[in-house]
């Protein structure tokens, strides 16, 4: 069941502006860019709040495969330990895995220290 919302929080009041055909499709098209409804995010943009950090195709790219890797990682990770606990030969050695899984994190992290500056304008959406 939806959660109820006080008085002062629901949105009652609506809000007109004219503009013109130029400035109706750059509104829906940094809308769409900033993944949020018109209506988001014109509150956003008018109460100052920040819009949320745009992804480059690269970035999405980039954490897609490392998501992949990381699946990867913990997939070679739980056939070592059941076959540590069977007393079989693991298929990788666990300070391996951990190497892995620790060098996915600072990957991670760098790929998250990318300023938009250092990326072009082409490879956003």
């Amino acid at each position: 069941m939806p959660r109820k919302l006080s008085k002062n929080l629901l949105r009652t009041k609506k809000l007109e502006a004219r503009v013109n055909a130029i400035e109706d499709e750059m509104i829906k098209q940094k809308a769409l860019d900033a993944g949020l409804s018109i209506a988001e995010f014109t509150r956003r943009c008018v109460l100052l709040k920040p819009l949320p950090r745009r992804m480059s195709k690269i970035t999405l790219t980039t954490y897609r495969e490392l998501a992949r890797i990381g699946n990867n990682i913990n997939q070679l990770t739980r056939a070592t330990n059941t076959a540590i606990k069977m007393g079989l030969q693991p298929p990788a050695d666990s300070g391996e895995i951990e190497e892995l899984r620790k060098l996915l994190q600072k990957i991670g992290l760098k790929l998250s220290q990318i300023g938009d500056e250092d990326i072009d304008e082409d490879d956003y959406d």
